[in-house]
């Protein structure tokens, strides 16, 4: 009973301090004076930082206004379409535009001109990605996030920093804490991956500029690497920079959910890629060591390897064969390669029927939006897919993603467009090691 009174009161505070809120919106939209706007946006700011320690439900009475109280007037759209249509002419394609805009884009412009704005804007588009499963009808709001987002995080906007052991602890703490690839087993780990040898960059926006929102961890060699483990290794010795040739993209990292969708890595693997072209000119290689994090679950629901698109004559039989032989090797159950046993057990036709299938995942999937999610970024990156390495990463979790298989792509600064450009054609670039399947 008092459970419920407690609940039924939480929901009263919640209702009152939405209705404030959405009263607050309102009258930041009628605000002409730019003072008096940002104070009432200052007020909002404030009740939304309120709402982000509550559930992500405790948002939709705000999520209902801005996706219905803020939408544009079909009526006043269908008239400025249609006048644009009978007279084209700059003062009609600015009325429709006008009309078409939803107000609630006016509204997020308003409070991301103050400070703390960018990150309420932020902070509220990870609540509403949290409810969308739940109520799709809310993807106009995200729509317009997402293009505005696009806008104000344009990399052209954005500052890359070097990060190093000398950089401030709570940035330090921050790249422990996002790692997202190959977890930092605390400040020894770090303190390795920031060697000479090593480089870690990051993104930063203007408007937050103690928070990365991006990061991408570097390796110095000798070539391009096979295998993870000696890469993040914290007893390894760090190299002489005479031995420099190859920068080996190993890890890259997302900070900061609400930029979902908005793109950032590319840009900044080709940008930190330059930069260290000028830094360490003997530089001649840029590939990355990259997961195939779809490849094993792809596999083992026992996909019809006949129908995959673009796949040659003949090459169907060869897939088959390579699964049977897989599944014989394991015993009737392929799931057995997510375990290290198996693979000691392994010959070079066992190899060879694991590497012509993940070829064959790669080279079919990555143009579609089946595809793997890391091969799809590199590839339409500009990437060529370059290298498949057995056995490149035999943690738990490569085994679990990939059946301990990772991958290179190289980055050829000189190429990347044309390569880009084939990608959105279907092609996918790769080199001879590769195979051809397709």
């Amino acid at each position: 009973m008092f459970e419920d009174l407690k609940n039924a009161a939480e929901r009263q505070r919640n209702a009152r301090a939405t209705r404030r809120l959405v009263l607050d919106c309102k009258r930041l939209l009628s605000e002409d004076g730019e003072m008096g706007g940002m104070a009432v946006a200052a007020g909002v700011i404030e009740r939304l930082a309120e709402l982000a320690t509550q559930p992500p439900e405790a948002f939709d009475g705000l999520f209902d206004f801005l996706a219905t109280g803020l939408s544009p007037d079909p009526a006043t759209v269908l008239r400025c379409a249609q006048a644009y249509a009978e007279t084209p002419g700059a003062a009609t394609l600015a009325a429709l535009t006008a009309a078409a805009e939803p107000p609630r884009q006016e509204l997020f412009r308003r409070l991301n001109r103050i400070p703390g704005g960018t990150s309420a804007v932020l902070g509220l588009r990870r609540a509403l990605m949290k409810r969308l499963r739940h109520r799709p009808e809310l993807e106009v709001i995200e729509a317009d996030l997402l293009h505005l987002l696009g806008s104000w995080f344009n990399p052209g906007f954005l500052q890359i920093k070097r990060v190093d052991w000398n950089s401030p602890a709570q940035l330090l703490e921050k790249v422990i804490q996002h790692e997202a690839v190959h977890a930092i087993d605390g400040w020894d780990d770090l303190r390795r991956r920031l060697q000479p040898d090593r480089r870690c960059f990051a993104f930063f926006h203007p408007q937050l500029p103690s928070e990365p929102l991006i990061f991408v961890e570097v390796a110095l060699v000798p070539e391009v690497p096979a295998a993870i483990a000696p890469l993040i290794d914290k007893a390894s010795t760090p190299l002489p920079p005479e031995r420099f040739r190859t920068a080996a993209f190993y890890s890259i990292s997302n900070c900061e959910p609400g930029l979902k969708g908005v793109s950032l890595g590319n840009f900044l693997i080709k940008t930190v890629a330059q930069q260290l072209q000028r830094e360490v000119p003997r530089l001649r290689t840029f590939a990355t060591l990259s997961p195939i994090p779809g490849f094993a679950g792809w596999l083992l629901k026992n996909p019809d390897l006949a129908a995959l698109p673009g796949l040659k004559k003949g090459s169907a039989a060869e897939l088959l064969a390579s699964r049977e032989r897989l599944i014989k090797l394991c015993s009737n159950d392929l799931d057995a390669l997510r375990g290290a046993a198996i693979h000691q057990a392994m010959g070079p036709d066992d190899e060879a029927a694991l590497q012509r299938l993940c070829a064959a995942y790669l080279l079919c999937l990555s143009t579609g939006p089946q595809g793997d999610p890391v091969a799809r970024f590199h590839l339409d990156n500009g990437a060529r897919l370059e290298r498949l390495n057995l056995r490149g990463n035999m943690s738990p979790a490569g085994l679990r993603q990939s059946f301990g298989m990772m991958v290179n792509y190289l980055y050829d600064l000189d190429k990347v467009e044309a390569h880009h450009a084939l990608f959105r054609q279907g092609e996918v670039v790769r080199s001879r090691a590769i195979g051809s399947p397709v």
